[in-house]
């Protein structure tokens, strides 16, 4: 029987991660994600809970994209509107993660000899 080393978010209790850097990375991810939703619930209170934490998640998956926006390059936005639409994912209900085994590869089958 092998033993299989999992990580889970502290945040996404659901979610599981084969690297312990990608589950602290997803665990950053929905803390910026949570306090960019109270920021933006105080700023637009017409908002619903949901369209505050899907913005919020939005938002901090594209941290990289809004920092370039802030810091003087607005054409970084460019990016994300011609992205694929992701479909929005709720904090509540994750999809589970788990890395399939790597598959050996095959050895490479012998030559046959050749006939002297």
């Amino acid at each position: 029987m092998a033993v299989e080393v999992v990580y889970r978010s502290s945040r996404d209790l659901e979610r599981l991660f084969m690297d312990k850097a990608e589950a602290d990375r997803h665990d950053k991810m929905l803390e910026l994600a949570e306090l960019l939703a109270e920021v933006l619930q105080k700023a637009v209170p017409s908002l619903n809970e949901q369209q505050v934490e899907e913005v919020g998640i939005y938002m901090a998956k594209n941290r990289d994209v809004f920092a370039k926006a802030f810091k003087s390059q607005p054409d970084a936005l460019s990016e994300l509107l011609t992205a694929p639409v992701e479909a929005p994912q709720a904090v509540e209900a994750p999809v589970e993660e788990v890395a399939e085994e790597p598959v050996a590869p095959a050895k490479p089958a012998k030559a046959a000899k050749a006939a002297k």
